[in-house]
């Protein structure tokens, strides 16, 4: 928080490689802050901090409107193509710290192609590594985005008949998180109007979540 007029939202983006992590995260941010291109490797190696400039119109507290900044921290993917998970696991948990120890992260973004079918051993990798990097209480700080949703659209799938016709991996990781989900259009997701419903839904998770924060470390 900066100041009373002021609400600052700490967020971390992860996933796979080619998910579309580092431009959702542009997307959040509003600017192209974050690397992201298609690439035969993994594009993101080090964990970079974006922030947004004052968002006005999104929220109001005590009557009054609120200017909104949010920060993203940009992570390398995993599986990755020249890091072992020790690797990632270390440089993300050291960045976290280094940019959120203070004042916490408010949610953890998992990033998934809604155009790519979610396999069980994926599954289990990637929450295994949000579980050593969040802790037990990870389901409570966790959302999915599901970008590429516009590819899902084209193929002729709304939200409901997507979720409807997902796999059962897909369906049981949105339970576990409390149904925590958006889809993110990446054709459209710079525009402001669309941004901002994205903004929205973040905020109202961090509301019902009572404005938690998680890795919050106390100066000695």
């Amino acid at each position: 928080m900066a100041d009373s007029n002021e609400m600052t939202i700490n967020l971390v983006v992860l996933g796979k490689p080619q998910s579309g992590k580092s431009a959702a995260g542009n997307s959040l941010l509003g600017s192209s802050d974050f690397e992201s291109h298609l690439s035969p490797s993994s594009v993101t190696t080090c964990c970079s901090l974006g922030r947004s400039g004052r968002i006005l119109g999104l929220i109001r507290r005590n009557g009054c409107e609120s200017a909104l900044r949010v920060q993203v921290l940009d992570t390398p993917s995993y599986p990755h193509s020249a890091l072992s998970k020790e690797q990632v696991r270390d440089t993300v948990t050291a960045a976290l710290a280094q940019h959120y120890g203070e004042e916490g992260l408010h949610l953890a973004l998992l990033v998934l192609r809604a155009d790519l079918p979610l396999c069980p051993d994926e599954s289990n990798d990637t929450v295994q590594l949000i579980q050593e990097l969040l802790g037990p209480t990870w389901k409570d700080f966790t959302a999915v985005l599901l970008t590429h949703a516009d590819k899902a659209e084209e193929a002729g799938y709304s939200e409901e008949t997507y979720l409807h016709n997902a796999s059962s991996t897909l369906l049981s990781l949105l339970s576990s998180v409390q149904h925590k989900y958006i889809f993110l259009d990446n054709q459209n997701s710079i525009i402001k109007e669309e941004r901002n419903i994205v903004l929205r839904k973040l905020l109202n998770f961090i509301q019902k979540n009572n404005y938690q924060v998680l890795l919050k470390h106390s100066k000695e």
